[in-house]
């Protein structure tokens, strides 16, 4: 089945990662066998041959570049200015991947419904190019709002103001604070601009401040339910309802730490948990038994957010395994045309509606 990711970093992988993701997905581990840079160095589970493998025709990948203070415990850029350049590294990627002929990226309604088409009818998706919506996590690297208009004008078309900790705009996971004025700022220019404001990682605080401020189209990229996995990264009940009542989508992130309770980030495994790739389908169940429908739950994988096999379900080997999600779902009573809804149909959905 066709199937929409709404949450990748590939740029972050390719730019900062040093990963060529047009390669075999065995070819980038070996080539990093050894490294110790990063945790996932020979783990990851994201090329560009493997989500043609798994039907991921179109996805929402992002740039992201974290602005820190001189205190900060996590890593970042030391200046805004920083920031920005590294984002216009990966955007220079991903043009480069369009030039190759592996990416299109998708800033309107007739260029979604042109590429999904093709898809749909092609006899072959092996080498069609993957279709990308353009995403900023965490707003730090736009210096001002002259910044946000010169991203609108290279294809941005959503933004999630925050990501982990303190930001410029928003603060984010693990930590909780009103909007900046900067912020407040940000979602109007966004409302402005007819862009989608990303939910997910926004502290509590924040959260509910942003959905009273932008009256525009909301989704959440990647996020699980609090309810099963207790945690500020998550959404409570309340936060839930009130993205329904927005008529929101959520991707289902599979992190494994999002996934589970008691998982200790560097320790577990998913050996030692039994995580499993439906162990998504609780989360799944909760949100549409909240709805009461199958109509605003979606796939976001963040299968490439700085981790690989070592914090992913343990039955999960490459992305296309997502593909598993559809027989998992089929076994807790699902119908086919649920299934389509949150493999794919719900993004789509929501784009027409508010791509018009």
């Amino acid at each position: 089945m066709f199937l929409f990711d709404a949450h990748l970093d590939l740029s972050m992988n390719a730019v900062e990662w040093n990963r060529d993701l047009t390669q075999d997905l065995m070819a980038i581990r070996e080539r990093e066998k050894g490294m110790t840079d990063k945790p996932d160095r020979g783990k990851g589970v994201v090329s560009f041959p493997e989500m043609r493998k798994g039907k991921i025709g179109m996805c929402v990948a992002t740039q992201i570049a974290r602005f820190v203070k001189p205190d900060s415990q996590i890593p970042g850029w030391h200046s805004q200015a920083q920031a920005w350049a590294q984002t216009q590294a990966q955007i220079a990627w991903y043009k480069a991947m369009e030039d190759a002929g592996e990416m299109v990226q998708i800033t309107n309604l007739a260029a979604l419904q042109y590429h999904m088409h093709l898809w749909q009818t092609a006899d072959s998706t092996e080498n069609l190019p993957i279709g990308y919506i353009l995403s900023l996590e965490g707003a730090d690297s736009l210096i001002s709002l002259n910044n946000l208009e010169i991203a609108y004008g290279y294809g941005l078309r959503a933004i999630g103001p925050a990501h982990y900790g303190p930001g410029v705009y928003a603060y984010g996971t693990d930590s909780d604070a009103p909007l900046t004025q900067k912020g407040k700022d940000l979602l109007t220019e966004m409302d402005a601009l007819d862009m989608i404001l990303d939910a997910t990682h926004l502290c509590d605080t924040a959260f509910w401040e942003a959905l009273d401020i932008f009256k525009g189209p909301v989704w959440a990229s990647h996020n699980l339910a609090r309810a099963i996995t207790p945690h500020n990264r998550q959404f409570s009940d309340e936060m839930i309802k009130v993205l329904l009542e927005r008529n929101a989508v959520i991707g289902m992130a599979f992190d494994a730490w999002m996934m589970i309770p008691g998982w200790i980030r560097g320790k577990s495994t998913p050996e030692s948990t039994g995580l499993k790739i439906e162990h998504i389908v609780n989360h799944i169940d909760h949100i549409c038994q909240l709805a009461g429908n199958a109509n605003h739950v979606g796939i976001g994988s963040d299968l490439d957010g700085a981790y690989g096999k070592e914090q992913s379900p343990g039955d999960l080997d490459s992305i296309a395994d997502l593909q598993s999600i559809t027989t998992l779902l089929a076994g807790r009573g699902y119908s086919k045309e649920d299934i389509e809804q949150i493999m794919w149909r719900n993004w789509i959905n929501f784009l027409e509606i508010n791509w018009d």
